[in-house]
């Protein structure tokens, strides 16, 4: 296949310490959800898709395909040498994972580093834990009610807790010495309640640490012919009886391309949120078929995959393919994490802290808050950014510093994106509620306090300040930014219209928060 049109975009954006700043991280751009013809619905070779990865800019990459049965017995090892050699021959870091089929719920993205473990681990967890597995042992001729439906019930919501609880006795065990889940496209399909992803994160914390805050499928809402028409992420379905009875339509779209879970302010998001609970959010390409690509899938029958695992390598056609809805890794959406290091444990450790920001369309270099005890000059230190804690006295003044670098290249719709407003969002943290199985999803106390407009010739650093003061209650602070084309008076995203909703027009960064605890 040709080299990927877009192979200008901005590769890792390394740290310009503030004064006084001591810490030592670069922000590194990378995607933890992406397919290959290992996936029985996608088409792309591994180094396809690794070399597409560097040539849009990304650091690290995570290949999650789809688990199954063929999967489990062919494609993980299988996959194992490709990698190795797609890490010998490009520039980005390579994991290996799963997209896991949790028994009764969603997928998730499982991320393991390196190791000589690796295949046997993924191997195991998904023969034992994948809902498509367990579906066809359970019922091998009928509904397969484990996978996605909660028509599976509580024996689906009890193996969803036992895998996870499974896999953290195996960290436990040495097989291998790390690993982190990542929910993938929560509120697409309205059955995931808020009760069951409070329960995965206190069966496995440190491991199940968060969600994507915004889907792949970016480019499946453009009008016919030019992609399906469908909702933006693929979120167009309706309440119906299997949903959490709690959601309106709206918890089914995305607004400005994020999850309603994340861009809703005081949503679910902020409900986790304000009981003090670390998870975090990220943004990827789900990257299956790129938009108004030329190319097949080379081996499309069902029984090739099923006695190779694979589907073959891609045919080329000439000729555009309208029903594709996919960017390339890093083309469109990135997850940018703080790391200390360009090694693929470092990368898991900032995403397991939290040190991450998320963006769309290129919208942003980078973006850096640095949250201090004190007030303008008599703030101390060099403070503490996303996914941190800061510990204060009660009544404490608290200086926010917000540091923008603008973007300084064409995206791929060939513009130079401009940021137009930064929100600073906060929410009281309450603490945890005393039932843990309780449904809650909104955390109405959750407000924007501060918006920065932007200068429109704005270039180089920017850097925005304001101060809480007399700060007596624990509190989180998160931000975004916006292009400020598509949203309401107030800067909250609009709904996006299915069928109707051009990406490059409405682009957004959104940062995981900032505690600070109150003594």
């Amino acid at each position: 296949m040709p080299a990927h049109p877009h192979s200008h975009l901005p590769g890792p954006v390394q740290e310009a310490p503030s004064d006084g700043d001591d810490r030592r991280f670069s922000w590194y751009a990378g995607d933890h959800h992406i397919h290959t013809t290992f996936s029985r619905d996608a088409m792309y070779t591994i180094d396809d898709q690794v070399r597409r990865g560097q040539e849009c800019g990304l650091d690290w990459m995570v290949i999650t395909d789809h688990g199954g049965p063929d999967h489990q017995k062919l494609s993980v090892a299988r996959q194992a040498p490709e990698i190795a050699a797609a890490r010998e021959r490009y520039s980005p870091l390579v994991f290996q994972g799963l997209e896991w089929n949790i028994p009764g719920a969603e997928h998730a993205t499982v991320i393991v580093p390196p190791h000589e473990r690796t295949v046997p681990f993924l191997e195991e967890f998904e023969r034992r834990w994948d809902g498509d597995i367990l579906a066809a042992a359970s019922n091998p001729a009928g509904p397969r009610l484990l996978r996605h439906s909660t028509e599976g019930g509580e024996l689906a919501r009890r193996l969803g807790l036992e895998a996870l609880a499974w896999m953290c006795a195996e960290l436990e065990r040495g097989t291998v010495d790390t690993a982190l889940v990542l929910g993938n496209h929560p509120m697409r399909t309205g059955r995931l309640d808020p009760s069951r992803i409070r329960q995965w994160r206190d069966a496995a914390p440190g491991v199940f640490v968060g969600w994507e805050g915004a889907p792949g499928h970016q480019a499946a809402a453009l009008p016919e012919p030019y992609s399906r028409a469908r909702g933006r992420g693929q979120y167009d379905e309706f309440p119906g009886p299997l949903s959490f009875p709690g959601y309106d339509v709206d918890q089914y779209r995305t607004w400005g391309g994020f999850d309603a879970a994340t861009a809703r302010v005081g949503g679910l998001w902020d409900s986790l949120l304000a009981e003090g609970l670390p998870w975090w959010i990220t943004a990827n390409s789900d990257n299956h078929f790129d938009h108004m690509d030329t190319v097949v899938v080379g081996e499309p029958s069902r029984a090739f995959y099923e006695e190779h695992g694979h589907r073959g390598v891609p045919v080329q056609t000439g000729t555009p393919q309208h029903g594709y809805v996919d960017f390339a890794p890093g083309f469109y959406s990135r997850t940018y994490v703080g790391a200390q290091s360009r090694d693929h444990r470092a990368v898991m450790a900032a995403l397991r802290t939290g040190r991450v920001f998320v963006t769309h369309g290129g919208l942003l270099d980078a973006i850096e808050a640095r949250v201090r005890p004190g007030t303008g000059p008599g703030a101390s230190g060099p403070g503490v950014t996303f996914g941190s804690r800061l510990r204060i006295d009660r009544g404490d003044d608290v200086h926010v510093e917000l540091l923008l670098d603008p973007a300084s290249v064409p995206n791929g719709a060939g513009e130079v994106p401009r940021v137009a407003r930064i929100d600073v969002i906060a929410g009281t943290v309450t603490g945890r509620v005393a039932d843990a199985d309780a449904d809650l999803f909104e955390a109405p106390g959750t407000r924007v306090v501060e918006t920065f407009e932007v200068p429109a010739r704005a270039r180089g650093r920017q850097r925005f300040e304001f101060v809480l003061r007399g700060v007596a209650d624990p509190l989180y602070l998160r931000f975004r930014a916006s292009d400020g084309r598509h949203c309401r008076d107030d800067g909250h995203p609009l709904v996006d219209v299915i069928g109707d909703s051009d990406p490059w027009d409405d682009l957004w960064c959104y940062t995981n928060p900032v505690f600070v605890d109150v003594g």
